[in-house]
């Protein structure tokens, strides 16, 4: 793992200091504004850092459309699947404390999950099932890399969407009042919809994450987050629910209408299943791991260059550099990208990845819903984010424009 030490604090500064072109770093402008002008999106927020200077933060576009209210970069985003690479450094800080092995079975901690059962047949017309005895209990580690078998409510396959549903169990995405452990607790008795560790099955497995924290912390998710890391790290603008004070910086979330053109979205729209559009900006007691915070640009700035400097952040270490290097390697080969490996709690990009995407094999990332995505590269010393506040997403090409864009304008 590539330690950047005099990046201990991320300061804006020119292009040209960290090796990156500022004039080629402008046609990020042109491509965000393009896409905005043809109303394939509202607007966007990203930011660069390159040696731990940031090379590119921006807004381009709108928050509000109707009334031309421009996109702020310290536009508060939902952040959605980004909420799982957190959710996974708070389990290694945990682990770092002696608290568990990742090899340990989770229904050491959650007897929930004793005697699990998989899934064998499923019958569409009416949603029943036959299961067969699970071989093995699932464990953390199968949790962090989405082998355990579980699957996602609402957005999954359409036995886990079918089989959720019918036991009260959501994605955990603007559900409010929902307790986490209550659903947590109901999972372990639904079924898994494959052995553990026999493929890669994206699910709820950061949520159930999210439930081991509060379990072994003996903290909500939103307190430990908060205590552990935000204010460590100084992220000042990450929450599940935002304060009342901060309602007005909440981006504007948007949809699609018949021509794939963005509109805003309704206060209440449909995921398969009711999901409500300003959840950030209500009272909750539902903590999803895998889904629900909300944050900045810099923010996740701050918390990607802890990664990347192996752990630590303005004199803070949150984790070891071990246990970063240990999520950053290939924890499982099979998964849904095939050029790429499954980390802990990260894809892992690869020699192979270079056949379509600019990233140094070894770079780590994720995404989210609300079409963000970000990515860590240790070799090139980057960390970097776009966020642009929309489901669904028909022009997410505009991701991988952008780590092009990113690329080119290395020196």
């Amino acid at each position: 793992m590539c330690q950047v030490s005099f990046a201990q604090v991320l300061r804006e500064a020119n292009a040209e200091s960290a090796g990156m072109s500022s004039e080629r770093l402008k046609r990020i402008d042109k491509v965000l504004q393009e896409y905005a002008d043809k109303k394939w999106i509202a607007g966007g927020s990203a930011i660069i850092v390159r040696d731990g200077k940031i090379v590119y933060y921006k807004a381009i576009g709108y928050d509000d459309t109707d009334k031309k209210v421009l996109l702020k970069r310290d536009a508060i985003f939902r952040i959605a699947s980004q909420t799982k690479a957190i959710t996974s450094v708070a389990i290694m800080m945990l682990y770092e404390e002696g608290k568990f092995l990742l090899k340990d079975p989770v229904s050491r901690y959650i007897p929930e999950f004793k005697n699990q059962r998989v899934l064998e047949k499923f019958n569409a017309a009416d949603t029943t099932y036959t299961t067969v005895p699970a071989k093995r209990d699932i464990t953390i580690h199968d949790l962090l890399t989405h082998t355990s078998g579980i699957g996602y409510a609402q957005i999954g396959s359409k036995e886990s969407n079918a089989i959720y549903a019918k036991s009260g169990i959501v994605a955990g995405i603007g559900v409010g009042k929902l307790l986490l452990s209550e659903k947590m607790k109901k999972l372990g008795s639904v079924p898994l919809m494959h052995q553990p560790g026999d493929q890669w099955t994206y699910g709820l497995n950061t949520d159930l994450l999210g439930y081991l924290v509060e379990v072994v912390s003996g903290m909500s998710l939103a307190d430990y987050f908060r205590k552990n890391i935000f204010e460590p790290l100084g992220m000042k603008d990450s929450y599940f629910y935002l304060p009342k004070e901060k309602y007005n910086r909440l981006a504007t979330l948007y949809s699609e209408d018949s021509l794939k053109h963005v509109i805003k979205a309704a206060d209440s729209f449909d995921i398969n299943g009711n999901f409500a559009s300003n959840y950030p900006a209500t009272a909750g007691t539902y903590y999803s791991g895998g889904g629900g915070l909300s944050a900045t640009a810099m923010d996740y700035a701050i918390f990607m260059q802890m990664l990347l400097n192996g752990g630590q952040y303005n004199g803070k270490r949150i984790l070891s550099r071990s246990s970063v290097t240990m999520m950053t390697v290939s924890q499982y080969d099979k998964i849904s990208w095939p050029d790429n490996k499954m980390g802990l709690g990260f894809s892992i990009s690869t020699e192979k990845s270079l056949a379509s995407s600019p990233l140094s094999p070894g770079s780590f990332a994720w995404g989210g819903m609300f079409s963000s995505t970000f990515w860590i590269d240790p070799k090139e010393k980057i960390v970097a984010q776009l966020f642009l506040s929309q489901y669904p997403q028909s022009h997410g090409e505009i991701h991988d424009k952008f780590k092009t864009l990113v690329y080119a304008a290395i020196k």
